[in-house]
C-alpha cells in the first residue's frame, strides 16, 4: 500500500501514541495486584479480544497456516513484549514514571546499537555522534540516581528486541498479537490458576478489580490497531516523530502528577538525550529526504 502523509493517517498515530502516553494513569489504578499478575490478565485479556476480533472478521482460520519457524519468532517477540510489560508496570506503581518514560527516549538508540551489533550496520557520524550522547547520558544518570537505571535500560532493550522481531516475523499486527498472545497464554493462565488456588489473587476479589483487569485487554488492544493503521498511512519518518509524543507524556505525568523528584543532574541526563534524539532524528529525515529525492529523479530519468 503506498504511504502518504494524510491527516487521518497521522490522527491514527497521534491517538496510538497519545494513548500509551496516558498509561501512567491507567497502570497506576491497578497498584492493588502484583506486577506478574497484572502482566498475565493483560495477555489472557487482549488475547480474548484479539480472538474475537478475528472471529468477526472471519480471519481467525488464518491463523492455522502460521508455520513452525513463524510460531518461534512469536515466541521470542512474546517473550520480550512480557517482560517490557511487566518491568513496566513494576516502574509505574513503585513511583519511577520518569525513568519508564526515560526508557522509551532511549529504545531508538537502541534500536540502532542492535543494529551496529546483530545486523553489523554501517553507521554514518551523525548516528555515531547520537550513540555517543545517549551513552554519556546514561553515565551521567548512573550516577544522578546512585544506580544504572535499570528499569529505563530493561524497557528500551526488550521493546527493541521485540521490534528488531517484528521487522522479520511473517504476519500482520492483528495476527502477530494474537501468536503471541497464543504463546504466553498457558504460561498466563498456569500463573493465574496457581495464584487463585493460593489465595494471592486479586482478579475477583471485587467488581472494580475485577473490571480493571479485564479492561487491559481493550487499553492493550485499542492503541496497537491504531497504530497499525497509521503506519500503512504515514511515512517512517513522521511515526519517528510521533513516537516521542508517548515518552512526552508519561514524563509529564511523572513530574505533574506523580510529583517525582527532577535534579538539576536529572535534567542534565535528559537533556543529553533529547540532543541524541536531536541528532538522531534530524539525520532521519535527511536520509529520508535524499531518498524521496533519488526516486524522483530515477523516475524522471526513466520517463525522458
Amino acid at each position: 500500500m503506498r504511504r502518504s502523509s494524510s491527516v487521518p493517517g497521522v490522527v491514527f498515530g497521534a491517538g496510538a501514541f497519545f494513548i500509551w502516553g496516558l498509561f501512567p494513569a491507567f497502570f497506576g489504578l491497578l497498584a492493588f495486584a502484583s506486577p506478574a499478575e497484572v502482566v498475565a490478565q493483560r495477555i489472557l485479556w487482549t488475547l480474548v479480544l484479539v480472538v474475537v476480533v478475528l472471529m468477526a472478521t472471519g480471519r481467525l482460520r488464518e491463523m492455522r497456516g502460521v508455520d513452525a519457524k513463524t510460531w518461534r519468532l512469536a515466541a521470542v517477540a512474546s517473550a520480550a513484549l512480557s517482560l517490557n510489560w511487566g518491568v513496566y508496570v513494576f516502574g509505574v506503581t513503585s513511583g519511577h514514571v520518569v525513568e519508564c518514560a526515560l526508557g522509551y527516549f532511549v529504545n531508538p538508540l537502541v534500536t540502532v546499537a542492535f543494529g551496529v551489533l546483530i545486523f553489523r550496520e554501517r553507521l554514518a557520524r551523525a548516528q555515531w555522534a547520537a550513540l555517543g550522547l545517549g551513552a554519556v547520558a546514561v553515565a551521567v544518570l548512573t550516577v544522578d540516581y546512585g544506580r544504572p537505571p535499570v528499569i529505563a535500560l530493561a524497557l528500551a532493550c526488550s521493546f527493541a528486541t521485540y521490534g528488531l522481531v517484528k521487522k522479520v516475523i511473517a504476519l500482520d499486527a492483528l495476527r502477530g498479537i494474537a501468536a503471541e498472545g497464543m504463546v504466553a497464554a498457558p504460561f498466563a493462565l498456569a500463573f493465574v490458576v496457581v495464584s487463585a488456588v493460593a489465595g494471592d489473587s486479586e482478579f475477583g476479589s471485587g467488581a472494580g478489580h475485577t473490571a480493571l483487569m479485564m479492561s487491559t485487554g481493550p487499553v492493550t488492544l485499542v492503541p496497537l490497531l491504531l497504530f497499525a493503521v497509521a503506519a500503512q498511512r504515514v511515512p517512517l519518518s513522521t511515526m519517528g516523530l510521533l513516537q516521542y509524543l508517548t515518552p512526552a507524556l508519561q514524563m509529564a505525568w511523572g513530574i505533574a502528577v506523580a510529583h517525582e523528584p527532577m535534579p538539576a543532574s536529572r535534567w542534565a541526563g535528559f537533556a543529553l538525550i533529547w540532543a541524541a534524539l536531536a541528532i538522531f532524528t534530524t539525520d532521519a529525515l535527511r536520509r529520508a529526504r535524499n531518498s524521496r529525492r533519488t526516486r524522483v529523479q530515477a523516475i524522471g530519468a526513466g520517463g525522458s
